[in-house]
């Protein structure tokens, strides 16, 4: 079989690529204007790539809209590692305090903002930090 079009044939699979990148980087499934606080036991920690994930476990007697077993989806390995993460930062049994954006559609999955450490350290996802004053972190337009 012989390629006529290889140019064609090259910047079909970049569109596509492109495309596919595009709709996986979007945040519109998570409700980006909206912090809710976990409070719960990391049962897994997970350190690769495309994103970093702690299963984290809020018990009764929480805030009842929290309670359950939560995904908190944070960034890439390269990005974590840049604010101060890293394979060491959690172990199963660990309490923590996450902040994050909850799912849209209510399912138990998180994009993650910041995580509190029991020492009061706060860890951020990416660069986005609280006011200069310490208020509360501005909250996020939706990212679509």
């Amino acid at each position: 079989m012989k390629l006529t079009n290889i140019p064609g044939y090259c910047l079909s699979v970049f569109v596509l690529g492109a495309t596919a990148a595009y709709a996986h980087h979007s945040f519109a499934m998570f409700e980006m204007s909206k912090n809710v606080t976990y409070v719960g036991t990391v049962l897994e920690y997970n350190w690769e790539n495309p994103h970093t994930h702690i299963i984290v476990k809020v018990p009764e007697g929480r805030d009842k809209a929290t309670v359950g077993t939560w995904d908190v989806e944070g960034g890439a390995v390269n990005i974590m590692s840049k604010q101060g993460w890293n394979r060491a930062t959690f172990k199963p049994g660990d309490q923590i305090t996450v902040v994050g954006h909850p799912m849209k559609d209510g399912s138990k999955g998180v994009s993650l903002f910041y995580v509190i450490m029991p020492d009061g350290k706060r860890l951020y996802h990416d660069i986005a930090r609280p006011a200069p004053d310490g208020a509360e972190p501005p909250r996020q337009p939706n990212a679509q």
